[in-house]
Parts: structure tokens; C-alpha cells; sequence
């Protein structure tokens, strides 16, 4: 029987500036301008995007944890025809998408996008949404590369 583990040992252990980081991001999108279910809507899109376990179980995890309902949930994946999302949650998952994967028509992020989010969110909402956004993808290369383990206790996900 092979034991599954990740293939990095825990990187907070290896690099300790990594838990203040990780801290102050936290905070920055913890600071009230945007929901916390949309926060996670978009992390679980960004995990579902880059297609890694570890994310999506995590930010799935998150949202179940937050009374989401499997509905929503579920619907992350195919959110744009999905009826159980706010315009303003539509506009955070179309940022993160636009982020994430490149665009054959040029510019990712196109003036239409950026108008739609201004006029859903305020400048600190925005900043918070791209702050949200960064933060995930911050930790994509630590989930892709280091393969943690998906849907256990944190101190069981790094070897």
C-alpha cells in the first residue's frame, strides 16, 4: 500500500515569513468591503481554473463550512448560466477567470469588465478583489508544485 504525501515538507516550516504573509493577506481580504462567500466563490473558481485538488477541496471545504449550500457550490464550475449567483458575484468570478486564463481576443481584462466590477464594488471592494485574487494565486505554485494533501487536517498535508 503506497502512502500518499505531498511532495514538499511544509513550506511555513521551511520559510517561517511565509505564515506572516499568508497572515496578512488574510487580513487584507478580511477587511469588510467584500463578502466572505464571494472571497471564496472566486478562490474555489481560481482552483478549479489552474485544475488542482488541493484548492478546490480547500476552498470547497471553506464555503460547505460557511453554510453555502451544494447548489452554489457545485455551480462555481459553470457559474456564468448558473442562476444561484449575484451580479455582484458573476462580476468577481468573470475577474478571476479573466486573470487566469488568457484571452484570444487580447486584453484579459477589458474596460467592459473593469466598468461591470466598478459598478458592482467600490475602489476598496475592487482593490480587495484583486487583493483576493493575488491571494490565491500566491499560493497556486506552493498547491501545484508541492502537492499538499486535499481534505486533510493541515498538519497532515505537507510530509
Amino acid at each position: 500500500m503506497t502512502t500518499l504525501q505531498s511532495r514538499l515538507p511544509d513550506p511555513a516550516e521551511l520559510v517561517p515569513e511565509l505564515k506572516q504573509i499568508g497572515a496578512a493577506l488574510f487580513q487584507a481580504t478580511g477587511n469588510g468591503s467584500v463578502p466572505p462567500a464571494t472571497i471564496s466563490l472566486l478562490q474555489l473558481r481560481a482552483g478549479q481554473i489552474v485544475g488542482n485538488t488541493y484548492l478546490t477541496a480547500l476552498h470547497t471545504g471553506n464555503l460547505r463550512g460557511a453554510g453555502e449550500t451544494d447548489e452554489r457550490v457545485a455551480a462555481v464550475a459553470s457559474w456564468w448560466d448558473a442562476p444561484h449567483f449575484t451580479e455582484a458575484e458573476r462580476i468577481a468570478l468573470a475577474l478571476v477567470e479573466a486573470v487566469l486564463i488568457p484571452s484570444p481576443h487580447g486584453e484579459r481584462v477589458p474596460d467592459e469588465l473593469y466598468a461591470e466590477a466598478a459598478a458592482h464594488y467600490d475602489d476598496k471592494a475592487l482593490a480587495t478583489l484583486v487583493i483576493a485574487i493575488g491571494q490565491v494565486g500566491f499560493f497556486i505554485p506552493l498547491a501545484l508544485i508541492g502537492k499538499p494533501l486535499a481534505g486533510v487536517s493541515p498538519a497532515e498535508q505537507w510530509r
